[in-house]
């Protein structure tokens, strides 16, 4: 009786052991999912983003703001911006030079602290269709495989990419195979894209 009491604590000991690892692993890999996130120099403030403006030795001018929907957010003393369609080094040169009405020589720093206006779109053959967020640098296959995987009356070598372009909305034709099976090219979805996978029983355009 002794022994099996042991054993079942040791049992305990091992699976604590294990969980506590898989609860690492999981933390280690969320954590490295956020530090992938698609927030650089270049990148465009969006709608609904969440930004932390931070002015040097000015706690009462620094805070957390929402990009609310008309693009704009509110500060002290300058009051609305524009900040949707400028990177965040724009939107920091923005708000200095408006600051400079009050204060001489402002240092303001900005930090994305939530990228909430990066989506792309699925309809059509898929597991899930809807709508997903873009966190990541993510191609065509892998955001395929978040929806889960195309349904088995999908017609594979018709998939359609609409994307906004500088001259307006594009629409891109894509054959699953030649990605998979030939090495044509898997390229990045960009914020917006809409990929739509058609079905045996849709009516396909040429």
């Amino acid at each position: 009786m002794r022994k099996l009491k042991v054993l079942c604590v040791g049992l305990g000991i091992c699976a604590g052991s294990w969980l506590g690892i898989a609860v690492a692993e999981t933390g280690m890999m969320e954590r490295s999912q956020q530090s992938n996130m698609i927030v650089t120099q270049d990148y465009i403030i969006g709608p609904q983003d969440v930004l932390e403006i931070s002015v040097w030795r000015n706690p009462d001018l620094s805070r957390q703001v929402s990009v609310r929907p008309d693009g704009r957010i509110s500060l002290p003393l300058i009051g609305d911006i524009t900040a949707v369609g400028h990177t965040t080094g724009e939107l920091k040169d923005k708000i200095t030079e408006k600051l400079k009405a009050y204060k001489e020589n402002p240092t303001v720093a900005i930090v994305v602290q939530q990228v909430n206006s990066y989506y792309f779109f699925v309809q059509g053959a898929v597991g899930n269709q809807g709508k997903f967020p873009l966190l990541t640098k993510t191609t065509l296959i892998q955001a395929i495989t978040l929806t889960g995987g195309l349904a088995p009356d999908a017609v594979r070598s018709r998939i359609v990419v609409f994307r906004m372009g500088e001259d307006g909305p594009k629409r891109l034709i894509v054959n699953y195979d030649n990605i998979i099976l030939r090495g044509a090219e898997n390229f990045e979805l960009q914020p917006g894209d809409t990929i739509v996978v058609p079905s045996e029983t849709m009516v396909l355009l040429p």
